[in-house]
């Protein structure tokens, strides 16, 4: 296994964000699909050009829930909560709304699809969000 895996622009800053979580995301219901995952480093690569790939050390699933908004203080709704699919609203004050829905495919790996507003601006993206080992 190579020393980091984390070799991304943005990658010290998403790793910190996801060592340390959110205050609004620790209150968030767990989906029973997003229990199943495993914990440790995720790589998020989106499914479109023009967005870059997240790498993130996930301690707690609901991180991958607002992908999106990751500093906003958000509240969360969920809408639909199965084995291997969920399905959440999350309101962030000041900064947008989102709904996120995510497939789980394995315990290593899920596709998202998350859209909303951010800024007064609408945003639609999918991702693939896969297991990549431990957290360096």
């Amino acid at each position: 296994m190579t020393k980091s895996r984390f070799r991304y622009p943005c990658a010290v800053a998403t790793v910190l964000w996801g060592l340390m979580g959110t205050p609004s995301v620790a209150h968030a219901p767990v989906p029973l699909a997003l229990q199943v995952l495993e914990k440790g480093a995720w790589q998020v690569k989106p499914r479109s050009p023009g967005e870059g790939v997240l790498n993130i050390c996930l301690g707690d699933p609901r991180q991958l829930l607002q992908l999106y908004h990751q500093r906003s203080r958000c509240t969360f709704h969920v809408i639909e909560d199965r084995a291997t699919s969920a399905v959440v609203h999350y309101t962030c004050p000041g900064s947008g709304q989102g709904r996120t829905a995510l497939r789980i495919e394995t315990s290593r790996l899920a596709q998202i699809h998350t859209q909303g507003v951010a800024k007064g601006q609408p945003f639609a993206l999918a991702y693939e969000a896969r297991h990549k080992g431990e957290c360096h």
